[in-house]
């Protein structure tokens, strides 16, 4: 009986940020920081392990703005520059996954939670997709074939959300994440969100408006029940609420070229990983991914 196909995509920069500062500073014998790759591959392996994947492929941002910087200049304007230690671990983890022979897309323009969001949702109907990540962003893609692997504290606590877990975390589905976000807002990303609305109070008005259209539709018509703070927040944020929609929603149609067979783990060349492992000083790790393949 063949094996079902299940596919991890690794959402990268999130997972090596998530790792890098899970993990105390690491150096291998030439003084390289280390410790984010570490962790990533950490973090990796038991993935794989845990949900059985035998497809792997990984998306990344690149520098260039997105077109969500073109629909709102301050996007994600208050972030903090990328630290030192985690940008001089990125040319070393995309090593390591070239050598692993794990596929890496990446387009200007678009953030790798669009290009997640495309492989996912193509491909859901030929593997199960189990999205890998540091973060949750991508939990408005859960349904029955996709589902996102992540990690509670620190990087060896880990837990899959599927469309329950969704529900129980947040009060509402994985295809009302979208309009819960855009009424909370991320300050993570600078999504403004509407002030003065909380996860309780969106969870509750996308519970009984469903959308953000039905619930502005009802307040048009001023046939919308709410407290009167709520009310007035709400009409005097719209253009916010509406703004926040359109940028926390993830493109589903990037143009890849994508092939799943291309994914398949483990068509490595044993000799390269180990070259590469031992000048990391990751010498442990060889064991793990021989556990994983052999």
């Amino acid at each position: 009986m063949e094996k079902e196909k299940r596919l991890i995509i690794i959402d990268g920069l999130s997972l090596l940020y998530r790792a890098f500062h899970a993990l105390p500073p690491l150096n291998n014998s030439n003084g390289q920081l280390t410790n984010a790759v570490y962790g990533f591959l950490l973090i990796l392996f038991k993935a794989i392990k845990d949900v059985e994947a035998n497809y792997v492929v990984a998306c990344f941002d690149t520098k260039k703005p997105t077109f969500r910087h073109e629909q709102f200049e301050e996007y994600k304007a208050h972030r903090a520059p990328m630290p030192d230690g985690i940008a001089s671990q990125i040319p070393m983890v995309k090593e390591v996954l070239r050598v692993l022979s794990i596929p890496m897309f990446e387009k200007e323009g678009f953030e790798a939670d669009d290009l997640v969001a495309t492989i996912a949702v193509k491909n859901q109907d030929k593997v199960k997709v189990f999205i890998l990540s540091g973060d949750l962003d991508n939990l408005q893609l859960v349904n029955d074939n996709i589902k996102l692997y992540t990690m509670g504290k620190g990087i060896k606590e880990s837990m899959v959300y599927d469309s329950a877990r969704v529900v129980e975390r947040f009060g509402v589905r994985p295809d009302q994440m979208n309009e819960f976000k855009a009424l909370t807002g991320d300050t993570s990303d600078n999504i403004p969100g509407v002030p003065g609305i909380g996860k309780t109070t969106a969870a509750d008005l996308i519970g009984r408006f469903k959308s953000i259209k039905n619930l502005y539709d009802e307040l048009a018509t001023d046939t919308a029940v709410l407290k009167p703070k709520i009310k007035e927040a709400l009409k005097a944020n719209k253009e916010k609420a509406l703004l926040s929609l359109k940028l926390v929603n993830t493109d589903k149609n990037v143009e890849l070229d994508f092939n799943l067979d291309d994914c398949a783990f483990g068509r490595f060349d044993q000799a390269k990983v180990q070259q590469v492992f031992t000048a990391l000083n990751f010498t442990t790790l060889m064991d793990r991914l021989n556990a994983l393949i052999f």
